[in-house]
């Protein structure tokens, strides 16, 4: 009986307990380590990125990375690097359909996948299935910068202003006169600008097409400039397959990247990443082309 009531007092209590209020902030973060890769986070307010993208599973707290409330039913997603928050435009290749998703989490915790979205972005956009789902993600630089200065702790412009001060102002005299009295000119008195914080909104459910490409799957291992080091990377897998893809960018700039494939599937995509990681290649990832 006492085992009864005990467990009837702590269920009382964990219902009775409040998530924690909601703190939305800008946020970039420190390095951190997921599914057995190092990621680190950087400021980029505009690119194109392909891969796959996965649905966020229905178990999450009760907030998101940057402290807004977490919604399943918001248009919003995860990213491993990205600022957050951040705007950006996802497409779902397989189907054409888009729309724009605010970034504002970390995750996806595999290097397998690009992003991890809402399930109401997944419905949306139709995915045919919640994991792997062939998509591109384009930063959106205006939206972005909007919805990262709108929020506490966003970096701004150290921009310093002249000091204020008093000004002497005097006139020659004229030839064999006296000089006129001086004129002193007061300080300006300049009001401290308020930040005002702007509401967080949930991003309309606008949904556009474009034609479907869902391309082929590839493993990209790195971008170089220079062949010598492609190739010094495409040494180490060369097992695998590994090939070097070369771009012209400018008149003298190429781009050399090292990939593996065109890949059968997404399971054989996963599988070939994970083969390619073991072997020390940690930046590598899945991308659609």
């Amino acid at each position: 009986m006492k085992l009864v009531v005990a467990a009837c007092v702590v269920a009382l209590v964990g219902s009775c307990q409040r998530p924690p209020p909601a703190n939305p902030h800008y946020v970039l973060g420190a390095p951190y380590e997921a599914g057995g890769v190092w990621f680190y986070p950087r400021e980029s307010y505009e690119g194109v990125q392909t891969g796959l993208a996965t649905v966020y599973a229905k178990a999450h707290g009760p907030l998101t990375a940057d402290g807004e409330v977490f919604d399943q039913s918001a248009l919003a997603g995860a990213h491993q690097t990205l600022q957050l928050p951040a705007v950006a435009r996802l497409t779902n290749l397989e189907n054409g359909l888009q729309a724009i998703v605010r970034i504002n989490d970390r995750g996806p915790a595999t290097p397998r996948r690009l992003v991890e979205v809402t399930r109401r972005t997944a419905a949306l956009l139709q995915f045919a299935h919640e994991d792997g789902v062939r998509v591109r993600l384009e930063i959106l630089p205006a939206e972005s910068h909007a919805a990262a200065d709108a929020l506490p702790g966003a970096p701004k412009l150290n921009l310093t202003a002249a000091p204020l001060i008093a000004v002497r102002q005097s006139e020659l005299p004229p030839p064999g006169g006296k000089a006129r009295p001086t004129a002193t000119r007061e300080p300006v008195v300049q009001e401290e600008q308020k930040m005002v914080a702007t509401p967080i909104e949930r991003l309309p459910e606008t949904v556009t097409r474009v034609a479907a490409n869902p391309g082929r799957l590839f493993v990209q291992l790195g971008t170089f400039q220079s062949y010598r080091y492609a190739e010094m990377q495409r040494g180490k897998v060369a097992a695998l397959g590994a090939s070097i893809a070369s771009e012209s960018s400018g008149r003298k700039q190429s781009n050399h990247r090292v990939i593996i494939g065109p890949l059968a599937s997404v399971e054989q995509a996963d599988k070939v990443l994970d083969q390619v990681l073991r072997t020390g290649v940690t930046d590598a990832r899945v991308v659609v082309e």
